[in-house]
């Protein structure tokens, strides 16, 4: 897969982990518009305050992300903060811009200082090896616990022009709305003001990256960039639709493939939550039902154990009349205003072992819906996160 007009990318090993690359570079000719979302944890990590800044600083304007894995560089007070700037003055250099049009991205430990000499180093090899071809290795270097690489792509038309949209992304465990361990970059060859970018970002996120949960965890490194070359030579349009539907499509494309590889994950519950009182009183019942470790590990074994369900829902804070709650797992209904409905344990056990797990949930008290997409928990996770620093 080729890059968007304008964009060329690399993937190499600096040697910050013992063998897999580790290092990944973007670079925009001429410089891109640009827009992004954050982490909302309180210990935000130094690329991130460093990339806030920055955007604010330039405007909205970005002429290269620098993104490593293998080290968050996360609380680690001056010392972190310094060797980030160091390797943004390193690929300011070398790309011939301003510090501030440098976009610093990380995942990884949390606590280790960043090995800026290994990246500073390995960064002219970086720039040596851009291509437009370079997405592949790109995605290679920006994993983790991530089983593969994560990319996604549609076509638009704006202004009369026709345009791309590619978008590759990191993320398999410390997920959850909000920002959930992921980084996503997403691209358009199209002319879009960084204002009509921020628009178009923050409701692409809130039906894909904010509606996702592998664990219940958010990182301290979170962040989901979106760039615009304007290369496709379309004269800047109010008329985003077509783009908000590419844009909409990719990111859902990637918040799938995060919660199907949530660390040793083998199912995702899609679940409708319909019939609440409001927008967040429906997030509330979603989240509750996504983040509970009984529901994740029946869903791990297959088991259409409904009550854990109900549980969850029950303890969430919405509000609701437990006569009007009703819940089906696919075309089998489980409950009926509140009580358990007549169906065949093997027709329900039958929809529980799928690979996707349809779960519609509704609380029977207004309008309000969301969707929520969740992974199952079973003996990888603890094994995984249990050896991941050693």
């Amino acid at each position: 897969m080729k890059l968007p007009k304008g964009f060329v990318a690399s993937g190499i090993r600096a040697g910050i982990r013992k063998k897999r690359p580790d290092l990944g570079l973007i670079v925009v000719e001429g410089g891109a518009n640009a827009a992004a979302v954050f982490t909302q944890n309180r210990f935000q990590a130094a690329p991130v305050v460093l990339a806030k800044s920055s955007l604010k600083k330039s405007g909205g304007r970005v002429k290269a992300v620098v993104v490593n894995a293998g080290c968050a560089n996360a609380v680690t007070g001056r010392p972190g903060l310094e060797a980030a700037k160091r390797v943004r003055a390193r690929a300011a250099g070398l790309l011939r811009c301003d510090v501030d049009e440098i976009f610093l991205a990380s995942t990884g430990v949390i606590g280790v200082v960043l090995p800026d000499k290994k990246m500073t180093e390995a960064l002219p090899d970086a720039v040596a090896r851009l291509s437009s071809g370079g997405i592949a290795a790109l995605s290679h270097a920006i994993l983790t616990t991530d089983v593969g690489p994560k990319v996604a792509q549609a076509t638009f038309t704006i202004g009369g022009k026709r345009a791309r949209i590619v978008g590759v992304a990191k993320g398999a465990g410390m997920i959850h709305p909000n920002m959930a361990t992921m980084l996503a970059f997403v691209m358009t060859d199209a002319a879009l003001s960084p204002a009509t970018l921020k628009k178009t970002l923050r409701e692409a996120v809130d039906q894909s990256f904010n509606a996702i949960s592998v664990d219940g965890d958010t990182s301290t490194n979170d962040c989901v960039l979106l760039l615009a070359s304007g290369k496709a030579g379309n004269a800047e349009s109010s008329q985003t639709s077509d783009f908000q539907r590419a844009l909409n499509s990719v990111c859902r494309d990637l918040s799938w493939m995060i919660v199907r590889d949530g660390e040793g994950a083998t199912r995702v519950m899609e679940l409708e939550v319909r019939g609440a009182r409001n927008d967040r009183e429906a997030k509330l019942a979603a989240h509750a039902v996504a983040t509970s470790p009984l529901v994740k590990t029946a869903l791990h074994g297959g088991d259409p154990n409904w009550g854990r369900i109900l549980a969850a829902v029950g303890r969430s804070g919405a509000r609701f009349s437990i006569r009007r709650v009703s819940l089906a797992a696919g075309p089998v209904t489980l409950v009926r205003n509140g009580d358990p409905a007549e169906y065949r344990e093997k027709d329900a056990a039958r929809v529980f072992s799928r690979e996707r797990v349809p779960i519609t949930l509704d609380l029977g008290s207004g309008t309000a819906r969301t969707l929520i997409l969740a992974s199952d928990l079973g003996h990888d996770y603890v094994s995984l996160n249990a050896d991941y620093r050693s």
